[in-house]
C-alpha cells in the first residue's frame, strides 16, 4: 500500500512539474524571450556608453541599471505579446509561427491582452523611475512596434522592415537615457544608426529563408514582392551605410570604431563573395548567422570596453 501511495505521489509531482514547464514555455513564447535577450544587450550597450562618456562607475547608478533592465525587458516583452495577439491570423498560416501559443490557444486572447497591458505599464513605470526620458523612449519603441509596424505597415508595404527598425533601435536610447539626458553625443548616434541599419540585412535574410511562409500569408516582404536580386542589392546598400556609420564612434573610441568597421566590411565582403557561390537560401542563411555574430560581438565589446574604462 505504501508503495502505491509513493507511486501516486510521484505521478502527481511529475504531472505538476510538466504543467509548470508547459506554462513557462507558453509564457516564454508569448513574450518572445529570445527577442528580449537580444534587445537587452543593445540596451546595456547604450547604458554602458553613457556611463563611460559621463565618467560614472556602474555602482553609482546601480538602482537605475536594475530598473532599466527590468523595465526594458517588460516593455519589449509587452511588444512581443501585442504582436503575437494581433498577428495570430497570419501566424496560423506560416510554418515558422503556427505553433505560437496565441495561435494554438495555449493562451487565450483576453489573457494575452491583459498580460501585455500589465507588462507595458509596469515596464514604463520602472523606466520612469530611472528618468522620464527613458520611459519616453520605451513608449516610443512599444508604440512604433505595435501601431506603425504590426498593425499597419507589415501587411501593406515592402518598407515594413524599415518602419519596424525605428522600434528596434530604441533599446540603446533607453539605456543611454536611463543614465543621462544629454542625447547629443556622436557615439549615441553611432549605436542608434548601427541598430537601424543592421536590421534590414538581418530581416531580409529571414524573409528569404521564409519566403514561402510570407508569400502564403500575403505579407509583402521585399524578397516576396521584388525578388531575390533586388533584396541582394538593397542589402548591400544598407551594408555600405553600416560601414559609414562605423565612423560615428570615432569621437568615442578608435578601438570601437575599428571593430565596428572591420565587422561591417567583413559582412559586406561576405555578402558579395557568397552570393556568387551560393543559392539565395544558402546565402540568406550565411547572412543571417553573420548578422547575429556582428551585433553580439560589437555590443559585447562596447559593454566590456565602456565598463573597464570607467575604472581607468
Amino acid at each position: 500500500m505504501r508503495s502505491d501511495v509513493k507511486i501516486e505521489k510521484g505521478i502527481q509531482h511529475s504531472s505538476s512539474t510538466i504543467q509548470k514547464q508547459a506554462l513557462s514555455k507558453v509564457l516564454a513564447e508569448t513574450v518572445k524571450t529570445g527577442i528580449i535577450k537580444s534587445n537587452l544587450m543593445a540596451m546595456l550597450a547604450g547604458l554602458a556608453l553613457a556611463l563611460y562618456t559621463n565618467h560614472i562607475r556602474p555602482f553609482e547608478k546601480l538602482p537605475e541599471i536594475i530598473l532599466a533592465i527590468i523595465g526594458s525587458a517588460l516593455v519589449i516583452g509587452a511588444a512581443g505579446v501585442f504582436n503575437n495577439l494581433y498577428d495570430r491570423d497570419i501566424d496560423s498560416i506560416m510554418n515558422r509561427t503556427k505553433n505560437r501559443p496565441t495561435v494554438t490557444g495555449a493562451i487565450q486572447p483576453k489573457t494575452a491582452l491583459l498580460l501585455g497591458i500589465f507588462m507595458a505599464l509596469v515596464g514604463l513605470i520602472a523606466l520612469f523611475f530611472t528618468t522620464p526620458l527613458a520611459a519616453f523612449f520605451g513608449f516610443l519603441g512599444l508604440f512604433f512596434y505595435v501601431i506603425p509596424y504590426t498593425m499597419w505597415s507589415k501587411r501593406r508595404t515592402i518598407y515594413n522592415t524599415e518602419i519596424g527598425s525605428i522600434s528596434g533601435a530604441m533599446p540603446p536610447l533607453i539605456g543611454w537615457a536611463a543614465i543621462t539626458s544629454d542625447m547629443m553625443h556622436p557615439a549615441l548616434f553611432g549605436i542608434f544608426a548601427v541598430m537601424v541599419l543592421w536590421q534590414m540585412p538581418h530581416f531580409y535574410a529571414i524573409a528569404i529563408r521564409k519566403h514561402d511562409d510570407y508569400k502564403a500569408a500575403n505579407v509583402p516582404m521585399l524578397p516576396v514582392v521584388k525578388g531575390f536580386k533586388r533584396t541582394f542589392v538593397q542589402t548591400n546598400i544598407y551594408l555600405i551605410a553600416l560601414i559609414a556609420a562605423s565612423f560615428l564612434f570615432i569621437t568615442f573610441s578608435l578601438s570601437i570604431t575599428i571593430v565596428a568597421l572591420v565587422l561591417s566590411v567583413a559582412w559586406f565582403i561576405l555578402s558579395i563573395m557568397s552570393y556568387k557561390k551560393m543559392g539565395p537560401e544558402k546565402w540568406a542563411k550565411t547572412m543571417f548567422i553573420f548578422s547575429l555574430n556582428h551585433l553580439t560581438i560589437l555590443f559585447a565589446i562596447i559593454i566590456v570596453y565602456s565598463i573597464i574604462r570607467t575604472y581607468i
